[in-house]
């Protein structure tokens, strides 16, 4: 058989098997969001933020950033609840490959790590990130708050896809990296991040 045809097929094959793969995290992930109203939430502060930045009066501006204090901390909980879901899920649905391969964490698991961890990660950095006990200005706040919010929408890309395609569109969505992302969010959830992720 001619080894270009034979290239050709392998790759129909693996981009088959990684389609299916993914349509499975996709609705997974879907069942357990539909719960919630964390997408809307996450775009409603995303909005908010935007308009305090913009915004040239500083006693409007300072108005629009405590505006948002029930909406972070309705977010904060909800990623709560959609981790302590998760936590009910068997492993093997859970496990996320650091390879971009089509069931890699069934061949190589030494590879994977497990999302149940990382979705906790993410609640109790939300919840840090939101709470009003600490001494920080609302912007300060926010700033933290963001980077948490994105750092979760890419690693439920990651889960959902594959961590190039989850970077890929955090650069195009946000016009920000990953690393940059990472250095922005508590100092907890950057280690914790690192010690599940191995990054």
């Amino acid at each position: 058989m001619n080894l270009y045809l034979l290239a050709a097929l392998a790759a129909f094959f693996l981009f088959q098997l990684r389609t299916r793969e993914q349509r499975q995290r996709i609705a997974l992930l879907a069942e357990q969001l539909r719960r919630y109203q964390i997408e809307p939430l996450m775009e409603r502060l995303t909005e908010g933020y935007q308009r305090a930045l913009a915004e040239s009066d500083p006693e409007r501006r300072q108005s629009l950033w405590q505006q948002h204090g029930a909406s972070e901390l309705a977010l904060a909980d909800q990623v709560g609840r959609l981790a302590n879901d998760f936590a009910r899920l068997d492993a093997a649905q859970t496990s996320v490959s650091r390879i971009p391969l089509p069931y890699a964490t069934r061949w190589w698991p030494q590879t994977s790590f497990d999302f149940r961890q990382l979705l906790a990660l993410h609640a109790r950095g939300l919840a840090a990130a939101a709470s009003q006990e600490l001494a920080r200005s609302p912007q300060d706040r926010a700033y933290t708050l963001l980077a948490e919010m994105l750092l979760l929408q890419h690693s439920c890309h990651w889960f959902c896809r594959s961590r190039p395609v989850a970077s890929a569109r955090l650069l195009a969505r946000h016009k920000t990296r990953h690393d940059q992302v990472l250095q922005s969010v508590g100092a907890a959830t950057r280690e914790g991040y690192g010690q599940i992720v191995g990054t």
